[in-house]
């Protein structure tokens, strides 16, 4: 049944493979990450692979009846949805690169060679797809509702990784925009048709609906849901209300500059308590029905338990507080490399992170959704300099920086959180392998973690001459992730877990997950806890 899924990824992979061929053959379009390769294959090939990953793990829940039919199909939707967003980027590319090609040689016979194979690639994941969204379709017209809906998402993905590199130059290579702006299409756009089923059903048939939206959706999803749509409604109001107060209000040089930053910061925190008290909760109400409002059911979920969940948020907060003192101070005073001290994180992330997620693992949902709110708050007071902690921040996260950041915006905290919260967000609902919610913190809280340290410390035998990444960094890696299921697999099962997975698999996750650290110039902190989720998900 998921033949036309797997034969639809090896044609996205096959173009792709041909668009970074031509992209590292010519001259930059784009103004990409130094230091990184293109990563189109990694990027275009990742997120289907989850969703083909998570297909193959609901096809056992529906043999089994555990789940209902109509989950298996919304998959199927998310699945076709995801690799029309990477296809849609990868068309974008090509079309570039061959006319920059063509304009520099009109006579350049191999990218007429290309065009025809990537062609025959399209068309053929095209006839695939319209194959498989025929056979979870009851009607012609709702198949081509189906596509329509697939376009929409391959065109809205082209714009946004058009738009996220120009305005953020030298910030990503073309595989984590790839991958972060098909993420993100995915995300609200599965928000925006939920929203439209709900509010206007009349818009959408119900075959449509029942297939792509009929799972029951959790409280905690929602309310994740909702505060990033709040901000991302914030950011385009706050920005829209400053550019007015600055036509009327600003052409007036008598106020000091100190004033004219107040009534910023007071235009900042009216415009954020607003939307995040009145607007965000008002969609949350509308998709799910809450008998309290969203904020009111936030605090009653955390009473619920008090004991165990403010324990935990204290815990959280000593660790927090001595951590980065502690870190901060070092990175001001002492020659440790910053790569080295940023390691620190990713073991802090375990602390955290481990004991919540097999103890309290609905209340380390909300908090991941919290911390990511959080962390868009300050990313957005420090790239607008919001007083009076703008500058402050800004300080705070330079410290920390590396070669992949740039005073534009600053991905590695957003990255190791997203990396550790992702695995756990999509083991959400049937799960029958328990080690997949702790991929995130496993790959790069320990394996990570393990191969930079060791690398660095004990490293010889270099993978390449001008890499960093050495052969005894990543085996320790692999080693040390194998050692943590070992010790984490008998611990799962004594707090009720059911054990399904065997070592042999388990093996060939951690060490596959492990050789693509040592391989990828990109964000591994991105890439390999999906990477290492999809296959522990086999």
């Amino acid at each position: 049944a998921l033949l036309p899924h797997a034969l639809s990824l090896s044609l996205l992979s096959l173009f792709s493979l041909v668009v970074e061929i031509r992209v590292d053959d010519s001259p930059s379009l784009f103004k990409t990450r130094p230091g990184a390769s293109s990563g189109i294959i990694l990027g275009a090939v990742t997120l289907p692979t989850v969703m083909l990953s998570k297909l193959i793990q609901l096809s056992r829940a529906v043999s089994l009846q555990q789940i209902e039919i109509g989950e298996l199909e919304h998959m199927t939707m998310q699945f076709w949805a995801a690799s029309a967003c990477s296809c849609g980027v990868l068309i974008f590319l090509f079309i570039v690169t061959w006319c920059a090609a063509n304009n520099k040689n009109p006579h350049f016979s191999c990218s007429v060679w290309d065009a025809k194979f990537s062609l025959s690639c399209v068309i053929l994941y095209s006839a695939v797809c319209c194959i498989s969204l025929a056979t979870i379709s009851h009607t012609g017209f709702n198949t081509a509702l189906k596509l329509l809906w697939l376009l929409c998402h391959g065109f809205a993905t082209v714009k946004l990784i058009q738009h996220l590199l120009s305005t953020f130059p030298f910030c990503a290579s073309i595989g984590e925009a790839n991958l972060v702006t098909s993420g993100l299409v995915l995300y609200f756009g599965d928000m925006l048709a939920c929203t439209i089923s709900k509010v206007c059903r009349l818009l959408i048939p119900p075959e449509l609906v029942s297939i792509r939206y009929g799972i029951k959706r959790s409280e905690i999803g929602i309310v994740i849901q909702g505060v990033l749509l709040g901000l991302l409604i914030f950011s385009a109001v706050f920005k829209f209300l400053i550019h007015i107060w600055e036509y009327f209000w600003g052409a007036n040089n008598s106020e000091s500059r100190e004033r004219k930053e107040i009534w910023r910061s007071l235009i900042f925190l009216t415009s954020l308590g607003f939307i995040m008290i009145a607007v965000a909760p008002s969609w949350m109400m509308i998709v799910l029905d809450f008998d309290v409002h969203p904020v009111l059911w936030i605090f009653q979920f955390i009473f619920s338990e008090p004991f165990k969940r403010l324990s935990l948020c204290i815990y959280w907060l000593v660790l927090i507080y001595a951590s980065v003192l502690r870190f901060y101070n070092i990175s001001k005073n002492s020659k440790i490399e910053r790569i080295l001290l940023r390691k620190y994180y990713h073991l802090l992330a375990v602390l955290m992170f481990l004991p919540a997620l097999i103890y309290q693992p609905k209340f380390l949902d909300l908090a991941f959704g919290a911390a990511l709110a959080v962390f868009l708050v300050l990313e957005i007071i420090r790239v607008w300099r919001i007083w009076p902690l703008g500058q402050l921040v800004h300080q705070f996260m330079s410290a920390f920086t590396d070669h992949r950041d740039s005073d534009l915006i600053i991905v590695s905290h957003f990255s190791l959180l997203l990396g550790c919260a992702l695995p756990i967000w999509m083991s959400s609902g049937f799960n029958d392998r328990p080690l997949t919610p702790f991929a995130g913190i496993l790959s790069l809280g320990i394996g990570d973690t393990m191969a930079s340290m060791v690398g660095h410390k004990y490293g010889v035998l270099r993978w390449s001459k001008t890499g960093k990444k050495t052969i005894e960094g990543t085996a320790a890696g692999i080693t040390s992730v194998l050692a943590a299921c070992s010790v984490l697999l008998p611990l799962l099962a004594s707090t009720g877990y059911f054990l399904t997975q065997h070592w042999f698999p388990i093996f060939i996750a951690v060490t596959t997950s492990g050789l693509l650290e040592a391989y990828t110039t990109q964000l591994d902190n991105a890439f390999i806890p999906l990477v290492f989720y999809s296959l522990l998900c086999l």
